[in-house]
């Protein structure tokens, strides 16, 4: 699904227009994850509201307009390395 997101040209590949904070870096982490923002929040004891407002940031920094554009974007540029993990196995109740 996500070869299907299409990212603007609008950065060069390995350029930002600045750096993402230690914070946004993390959050963008927990949403590369698959975090909702609530979930987030919850997790940085922050207001959803600044989850919110450090997602705006990211998006502005990558030049992308979606979370998802923004994760893509963070690999393509070696902000984010996203290995494939196994699933963990199921528990069978007798």
């Amino acid at each position: 699904m996500i070869e299907r997101v299409a990212i603007p040209e609008s950065v060069p590949e390995g350029a930002l227009v600045e750096p993402l904070t230690d914070r946004e870096s993390q959050v963008l982490r927990l949403v590369a994850s698959g975090c909702r923002n609530h979930e987030i929040a919850r997790m940085l004891r922050v207001s959803i509201k600044t989850v919110e407002f450090h997602m705006s940031n990211i998006r502005g920094k990558l030049c992308v307009r979606s979370r998802t554009e923004a994760v893509v974007r963070a690999c393509q540029i070696g902000l984010l390395d996203l290995q494939p993990r196994p699933l963990p196995a199921l528990v069978r109740w007798s």
